[in-house]
């Protein structure tokens, strides 16, 4: 088993408030993820979709999504040829695309970069995740 250590940046929410962000790469392209153990999947933002997808396709799920304080978010799939959050590459990953302005919306307001994305547990669990918050590592064990 090898073990793939991630730096995390760790970026302050108003007072006492912290969220862990993930470099990534989406086919060829950087990307920011937001590591999320409360979310069942990982997610990608469709607003973002020309930046990584190209003209693929995507794929209208029939139910809806939840999370994000809603019940009613419409989400999409495709395929993602590469992607990669350091050593950890994963080929033709299905990916879930929702619309992640909220997020991002909120994050404008307190002046902090966008993300194209929320890490969810979906990768973490399988992959084995450990995040350690002294060493501001992501741990996978592949």
């Amino acid at each position: 088993m090898t073990k793939i250590n991630v730096p995390l940046k760790l970026i302050a929410i108003e007072k006492d408030g912290f969220h862990l962000i993930v470099k990534s790469i989406i086919n060829g392209k950087s990307a920011r993820l937001l590591l999320d153990t409360g979310a069942s999947r990982t997610v990608f933002d469709i607003n973002n979709k020309i930046k990584f997808m190209k003209k693929q396709e995507m794929i209208k799920n029939n139910s809806l999504s939840t999370g994000l304080g809603t019940d009613k978010m419409i989400s999409h799939t495709s395929f993602i040829k590469k992607f990669s959050i350091d050593k950890l590459v994963i080929f033709d990953y299905e990916g879930v695309f929702i619309d992640l302005s909220i997020v991002n919306s909120s994050y404008e307001k307190l002046n902090l970069k966008p993300i194209d994305g929320v890490l969810g547990s979906d990768l973490l669990k399988q992959f084995n995740a450990i995040i350690n918050f002294e060493k501001k590592t992501l741990t996978f064990k592949v």
